[in-house]
Formats: C-alpha cells, sequence, structure tokens
C-alpha cells in the first residue's frame, strides 16, 4: 500500500533517503527549486523532498495563507504567491527568487466527465492551467536559466497523456501536451545547458488522486491492475523528480519517466488468451 506524507510528518527512511542526494546534485553551494503548486499534495511532498535535498525551495502556489505555511515547515523554503497562469507575475516572481537551478512544473487542476457533456469554459481552464501554465513558468525560468549557465525542467505529466482513459479527455489532452512540450523544450534548449524531462504519475494515492482512493474497491481493483501489485505513493513521485534534478541524470534530456509500477504496460495482462 502507498504511503501518504502529511505536513510536518515523515518517515525516517523518508528523510534518509532524500539527506544523501546533495553529494550528488552537482558544486558545493546550495542550490535552488522552485515548485509550482507546492502548498499541498504531491507537490508539497516535492518542495519537502527537495528540501531534505538540501535545495533552497520556492514554494509557489495560488493561495497565500498554503504558501507560507509550507514554506514555513522547510529548513530553506520562500513562499511564493502567484497564479501559475500569469505570466507577468510568473516572470516577476522568478526574478524576485534568483538564479533558478531547478523548475518543477507541478500546479494543476482536474476535471473529469464524459467529453460529449464537457463545458467549454471548463476544458479551456484544465488546458490553460495544465498545459499554457507549463508553458508559462518553463519560459520564464528558461530565461534565466540561459543567463546564469543552464539548469533543469521537471514537468509533471500523467500516465492519461500516454494512454487514453475514459472520462479524463481535457486532462489527458493538456497532459499530452506537457509531454511533447516537454520534448521540443529540450530539443531547443539544450544549446543553453537546459535540461527537460517530464514524470508521468500512474495510480498515485496522495494529492487530487487520494479521495478516489478512500473507496476500498477502487483501491483494490487498482492495485491488482498494476504489476508490482500496488497503488503509488506521493515519495514514489518525489524520487523520480529529484532524480532527474540530480546530475546523476545529467545526460537524459527530452524523456518522460512513468512512475507507474508498469501499469501503462499491462493493458494486454487482463484479457483473456483464448
Amino acid at each position: 500500500m502507498g504511503r501518504r506524507l502529511s505536513a510536518g510528518t515523515r518517515p525516517r527512511h523518508y528523510a534518509q533517503q532524500f539527506q544523501c542526494l546533495p553529494n550528488r546534485l552537482g558544486g558545493s553551494s546550495m542550490k535552488s527549486m522552485i515548485v509550482t503548486g507546492a502548498a499541498n499534495g504531491i507537490g508539497r511532498a516535492i518542495a519537502q523532498g527537495a528540501d531534505l535535498a538540501g535545495y533552497r525551495v520556492g514554494v509557489l502556489d495560488i493561495a497565500r495563507e498554503h504558501a507560507e505555511a509550507t514554506a514555513a515547515q522547510l529548513s530553506h523554503g520562500e513562499p511564493l504567491v502567484c497564479d501559475v497562469t500569469n505570466a507577468e507575475l510568473i516572470a516577476r516572481q522568478f526574478e524576485q527568487f534568483g538564479d533558478i537551478d531547478v523548475l518543477v512544473n507541478n500546479a494543476g487542476i482536474l476535471r473529469t466527465g464524459p467529453l460529449i457533456d464537457h463545458e467549454p469554459d471548463d476544458f479551456r481552464l484544465v488546458i490553460e492551467t495544465n498545459l499554457n501554465a507549463v508553458f508559462v513558468a518553463a519560459q520564464a525560468a528558461a530565461r534565466i536559466m540561459r543567463d546564469h549557465g543552464g539548469g533543469c525542467i521537471v514537468n509533471i505529466a500523467s500516465i492519461v497523456g500516454m494512454h487514453p482513459s475514459p472520462n479524463s479527455g481535457a486532462y489527458a489532452a493538456a497532459k499530452g501536451g506537457v509531454i511533447s512540450l516537454t520534448q521540443h523544450m529540450s530539443l531547443e534548449w539544450g544549446a543553453y545547458g537546459i535540461r527537460v524531462n517530464a514524470v508521468a504519475p500512474g495510480f498515485i494515492d496522495a494529492g487530487m488522486s487520494a479521495p478516489f482512493y478512500g473507496d476500498p474497491d477502487v483501491r483494490e481493483r487498482r492495485s491488482s491492475a498494476v504489476p508490482i501489485g500496488r497503488l503509488g505513493s506521493e515519495e514514489d513521485v518525489v524520487k523520480a523528480v529529484l532524480f532527474l534534478a540530480s546530475d546523476d541524470a545529467d545526460y537524459i534530456s527530452g524523456e518522460t519517466v512513468a512512475v507507474d509500477g508498469g501499469v501503462i504496460n499491462s493493458v494486454l495482462m487482463h484479457l483473456p488468451r483464448d
């Protein structure tokens, strides 16, 4: 069963595994990371993991109170209050933050339902928040990274951006766009020393999906569909993000890492053989 980390509480092994990362981050000075949508859920877990790994962390969120509360829990956290869809405000916040070694584009919203019933405004909002905002933040960060010798961007996508899923059309379209955008960014920005990758979570018992997995029947069905036999945790996502941000991944760019226990490859596993 996956583990969920509540604010201010982390298993001892969780702290230990991320505290060993600074030796692999490169250089002796503290590196900096901005995480969007960092006040809650998986974004908060990424900020916590980065803090334990020795980063100075910009906790960016639209909710001031939550951003400040999360930043206060970190050793080197700084709240950044901003709507991720506002290009002017994002650029201003990033400039005020200073050097950016890593940007994690995590902010997003979820709207589900049959496409035939989707309101155009809802569809537009999902694309604006989950795709356009990724471009806005990545561009602002890349301009700073270009002027300071490079950096790393990790975009949070989803396996529904790689494989269709019923009632997830708007979300899937946005996340598929994030995956394509990741490839194009890596192609154009590699010359500036900027690596760009994506992490595509699968069945993760955390963040926006946590209420869904409160149903025991749903948990059982989803867990049994995963080849390794369990739901993912926010910790699984954090480890992938911090690996891609580290010097251990310094020759990896333009890739999407599925953190899904193999579920995206398991479609035929659940079909009869006769």
